[in-house]
């Protein structure tokens, strides 16, 4: 009698264990596995022990993905590849850092090599960067890239157009449309990933350059570095730009105090701009960015200097800077990002998929309410560098800094 009283408990207290975990991730709608179910990915010490101003700000649950899917490599030996965006017609547009571009087919076999493009300073972080598409590209053909750009003794992060030759493998018309002066005698932090928003205007973020002459510059409103800028298609402040009518701002401002943001996407559901940065050691931030805001480098930040001190006063939070999304400390080393803006996957729908480098693998993000909930790591046995995600077709794509081409379907 008494053992089947205890077996009768233990059927009562596994079911409403059951329902109680069920329960826990009933917001995050078929968006996620179970939130609660696995501890957070990283179990490395982190480079301090600040604390995070809110609860999942770091460190979120784990989760993985249950619905079967598949890892193709499709292409290799690509050189530097920086950027991979889709065509229209499901074909790839890569550039590559010497500065040429690359067009392959949506299983990687290789098209076309296009040439012609202004010199860029390929040394360092620098070199052939971004590239995005008119909004109205199947009619008039016109792609936008970003390079560094030599300028006296120094460099500085550039943004052309021109319009693309299949045919004749160039890019013809060429012009400078954009640059985030002043040029800086630096190869690192040059930023720059590029994105139109809904109303054809081009976003463009640049690196505070990493020396400390640069480094305080993105608190500068008349210096370009540490920026995100909103132009239009000939580099002209785009109409509504918070810093147009105020003295000693540039105009093509949207958002400052940012440290080197090689991430930009916007959300699929809300329409907000996101963007991820590098961080100094620890400190690698994700933020969603809004007009006018003040990002905080390197005033606040969850990192410490590459030598183990603090960066400035210390601090994480200020009144009038903005808080991270989330942050990663040890650092994610974050390059391109995309938002799974379908569901052929279900579970993946509005999730963000983040290239890593140093840490060498995609992270995804489980992205309820503006927060994080949920992080898993994706392609940690290839031991890589991923330097830029993109989704087509309810696929990921992204290249790595070893020149290999990866695809992510369902089975």
């Amino acid at each position: 009698m008494k053992k089947q009283f205890l077996a009768f408990i233990i059927v009562i207290l596994s079911s409403a264990y059951t329902y109680g975990c069920g329960n826990k991730n009933s917001d995050a709608s078929n968006e996620s596995a179970d939130t609660t179910k696995y501890p957070p990915v990283e179990s490395k010490a982190a480079n301090t022990n600040y604390k995070p101003a809110f609860k999942t700000q770091t460190r979120a649950p784990g989760v993985k993905t249950t619905t079967p899917y598949k890892v193709d490599k499709i292409a290799e030996n690509l050189g530097r590849p920086w950027a991979i965006i889709p065509m229209p017609d499901g074909r790839l547009l890569m550039t590559e850092k010497k500065g040429f571009m690359m067009i392959h087919d949506a299983n990687g076999g290789f098209l076309k090599k296009i040439t012609g493009l202004p010199a860029v300073e390929d040394g360092g972080q620098g070199g052939l960067l971004d590239v995005v598409l008119d909004p109205e590209f199947t009619k008039n053909k016109m792609i936008y890239w970003s390079f560094s750009e030599k300028q006296g003794a120094g460099n500085l992060m550039a943004v052309a157009k021109g319009m693309l030759n299949e045919a004749a493998g160039t890019v013809q018309n060429i012009s400078v449309i954009f640059r985030a002066t002043p040029a800086l005698n630096s190869r690192l932090h040059f930023g720059s990933r590029m994105l139109f928003d809904k109303n054809g205007y081009l976003f463009v973020s640049t690196g505070e350059r990493s020396i400390l002459e640069g480094r305080k510059q993105a608190q500068w409103l008349y210096s370009g570095l540490g920026k995100i800028f909103r132009i239009t298609k000939d580099g002209k402040p785009a109409p509504g730009n918070p810093f147009i009518n105020k003295k000693d701002a540039m105009p093509e401002i949207y958002a400052y105090g940012i440290r080197n943001a090689q991430s930009l996407d916007i959300h699929p559901a809300t329409g907000e701009l996101w963007e991820a940065e590098f961080g100094p050691r620890g400190g690698d931030e994700l933020n969603i960015i809004k007009s006018g805001k003040d990002y905080g480098w390197p005033t606040i930040t969850y990192g410490i200097e590459y030598a183990g001190g603090k960066v400035g006063d210390g601090i994480q939070q200020k009144s009038g800077m903005e808080q991270p999304v989330y942050y990663w400390d040890p650092v994610l080393s974050p390059s391109g990002m995309s938002f799974y803006k379908g569901n052929t996957i279900p579970e993946w729908k509005n999730n963000l998929f983040i290239g890593g480098l140093n840490s060498a693998h995609i992270a995804r993000l489980v992205i309820v309410n503006n927060k994080v909930v949920g992080e898993e790591r994706l392609l940690e046995d290839k031991k890589e560098r991923f330097r830029d995600v993109a989704y087509h077709n309810g696929m990921l794509y992204t290249v790595t800094d070893n020149g290999n081409l990866y695809r992510i379907s369902k089975k």
